[in-house]
């Protein structure tokens, strides 16, 4: 992508960010990156913000904890070693916050490599019950289903089909799965627990707003992660102006027609890219996809399976550079784009604008006499920058009956 003339403190934090990620031991505090940069340390804050979606503090966690697991990955280190060579303060520390953001033991986490079942812990107060709602959103889907504490999934990990199987306690999660590696799965159903996330940060930022009756009852609220980037996408563009029951009932079609029947089960994964590329418009209308939908549908696939549009690797990418790449393709508009970003590829300062749910949960918070406009919610949403996705996320909750 070409730069705008303007791009240079872009290309600057880029630059500082692939070096975090790729020696984070280098960098001991925010100060470090300063230094790096060149650049006072609130300017540092403000790059980082604006680009990635982070604090300073939270990047640095972020590479740290992703080195790790690389190293334990492919490396064999041990948990000690794998907490000195990324430059954790502490291997206790260190062991710690890897549990809480991997649900496993480091130790544990190095032999996933053959494993077909695995119990993962959850953090103290995490709401279940908000998740299993969202998980079981629609009753009729063909490709989820919740019963009770039990949730099963067809997903693609990798070259694979999987049915992967979820059974939930206050405390813990167990998770089986019949294919697929075993790194995959997990980092699947860590993104689908939203583990990574920082809702102790937005809990504080809330309360610095004295807006802590925001999180009460559900501080640890995280917004659950899509499968993959595409099926994110997809759902992005279907829900797109019409009601929620219409929504579903599109996808469980569009999912029947070329979605991908797990061996020997009743679920069905989201399609792939090259079975939507193939499709033409006049195949999806008799589903009661509008024409423009269909033609925004397939389009995207045949980018996404020329090559033209690389959907897998925005995951490292800039915000800045996503929320670009994303804004050029044709039927994606700025409430997809960020609907996407915060879904599926985790950035963690969304502001979905024009979302009814998100602006009449700011009316309900803030006691307004009206929904606000597109320009006063970005403004009163500043104040849980750099956490406006989980403040969507819990805005959402608030206008909901509790589950």
């Amino acid at each position: 992508m070409r730069l705008a003339p303007d791009d240079t403190e872009l290309e600057q934090t880029e630059a500082l960010v692939a070096d975090v990620r790729r020696t984070p031991k280098a960098y001991a505090s925010p100060a470090a990156l300063a230094r790096r940069l060149g650049k006072p340390a609130t300017k540092v804050s403000e790059l980082l913000r604006q680009h990635y979606h982070a604090s300073p503090e939270d990047l640095l966690l972020q590479a740290r904890r992703s080195s790790a697991r690389d190293l334990l990955r492919r490396s064999g280190a041990t948990p000690s070693e794998a907490a000195a060579e990324v430059g954790a303060r502490s291997a206790a520390g260190f062991e710690r916050d890897f549990r809480r953001s991997c649900g496993l033991d480091p130790s544990d986490y190095a032999a996933l490599g053959t494993a077909r079942r695995i119990v993962l812990s959850l953090p103290n107060g995490y709401p279940v019950h908000y998740l299993k709602r969202s998980l079981g959103r629609d009753a009729d889907s063909v490709s989820e289903r919740l019963e009770g504490d039990d949730y099963r999934a067809a997903v693609q990990i990798g070259p694979e089909l999987s049915l992967i199987h979820l059974r939930f306690s206050p405390a813990r999660v167990s998770v089986e799965w019949t294919g697929g590696d075993g790194y995959a799965v997990h980092a699947l159903v860590v993104g689908l627990l939203g583990l990574q996330q920082n809702a102790a940060g937005f809990v504080r930022v809330a309360r610095r707003a004295g807006l802590s009756r925001l999180t009460n009852g559900r501080a640890e609220l995280r917004i659950v992660q899509t499968p993959s980037v595409y099926e994110g996408l997809l759902w992005a563009i279907i829900g797109q102006q019409i009601n929620l029951p219409f929504a579903f009932a599109l996808r469980r079609r569009l999912f029947e027609l070329v979605g991908q029947r797990v061996p020997g089960g009743a679920l069905i994964a989201a399609p792939m890219p090259e079975a939507v590329a193939r499709l033409e418009p006049a195949d999806l209308l008799p589903l009661q996809f509008s024409r423009q939908k269909a033609d925004y549908l397939i389009g995207v696939s045949r980018r996404i399976a020329s090559g033209e549009l690389p959907l897998e690797t925005l995951r490292s990418q800039s915000a800045t550079r996503v929320e670009r790449i994303l804004l050029t393709q044709r039927g994606i508009g700025p409430w997809s784009v960020n609907y996407l970003m915060m879904r599926s590829l985790g950035f963690g300062d969304c502001v979905p604008v024009g979302d009814t749910g998100l602006t009449s949960g700011l009316q309900r918070l803030l006691r307004l006499e009206e929904r606000p406009d597109a320009k006063t919610t970005l403004r009163l949403m500043e104040v849980f920058a750099p956490y406006r996705s989980l403040a969507t996320a819990h805005l959402w909750a608030s206008k909901q009956p509790l589950p």
